[in-house]
């Protein structure tokens, strides 16, 4: 059986791209799902599976709550929330560095995580039970010198997955993140034939999907999921950090007589 079947799901960012392929897979496996997106476009898609869709800003707290509360008044319960709303970076770091962008970057990456964190989390402690999976990236695993900002927003959902992870787990949830490569989305836009052309692989936003249910199946938590084009899926070793314990080999002098 399906880790999808009979499960409620909730996708921001599902009107197009990754998002809108998570939908149709999860959708496919048995799942109802609800898609949360600013763009109207997210109607069609839900139609086309069956679903819902609510308009929501994820960059308002407020905006999150209500699409979770959807989800729960239109079916029931909620079992799924992929928090996946993104957006690209524009522009240069140093040259060509708008704040306006980068605030709307932050506030699009990270807080639409953060408060679709809060707003999933009422309801998954409530009952005791749900996974959530977070869209970061393979620029959240290292570094990216061509998009700073964006791996900035990257590695902070990465490492807000892996911090929250343990907090919930003793109250039955599940947070993971998912590490695409590049994607066949619109925020590469006319950049895919460049990267293409560098040797690059361009996956399509399916199979980022694929990966997604697979991490729901093996119901593990706190980690961060590469999707490359290579090898088989699986969770990403992360290196072991310098310990912060007090040397036992250090010397204590001796108090004076």
């Amino acid at each position: 059986m399906s880790p999808l079947d009979g499960k409620v799901a909730l996708v921001t960012g599902g009107a197009s791209g990754i998002g809108a392929a998570i939908a149709r897979r999860f959708a496919s496996g048995g799942a109802r799902v609800v898609i949360a997106d600013v763009d109207p476009v997210g109607e069609t898609v839900a139609r086309e599976i069956a679903g819902a869709f609510v308009r929501t800003d994820v960059a308002r707290l407020a905006d999150n709550i209500a699409a979770v509360r959807t989800a729960t008044k239109l079916f029931g319960s909620l079992d799924i929330a992929v928090l996946n709303a993104g957006i690209g970076e524009q522009g240069g770091f140093i040259e060509d560095f708008r704040p306006e962008h980068y605030r709307d970057l932050v506030s699009v990456n990270l807080d639409g995580v953060v408060y679709g964190l809060h707003a999933a989390l009422e309801i998954f402690t409530e009952q005791g039970s749900g996974a959530i999976l977070a869209t970061a990236s393979l620029a959240g695993l290292s570094e990216s010198p061509m998009n700073p900002l964006y791996a900035a927003t990257k590695h902070a959902v990465i490492g807000l997955v892996r911090s929250v992870a343990p907090v919930v787990a003793d109250r039955g949830v599940t947070v993971n993140a998912l590490c695409p490569t590049f994607i066949d989305t619109p925020i590469l836009g006319e950049a895919i034939p460049f990267i293409s052309d560098m040797g690059v692989a361009v996956l399509s936003p399916e199979r980022v999907a694929e990966v997604a249910e697979l991490v729901l199946a093996r119901g593990g938590t706190g980690q961060a999921w590469p999707v490359v084009p290579h090898g088989e899926p699986g969770p990403f070793a992360f290196p072991d950090i310098p310990s912060i314990m007090s040397d036992p080999n250090r010397q204590v002098p001796e108090a004076a007589s």
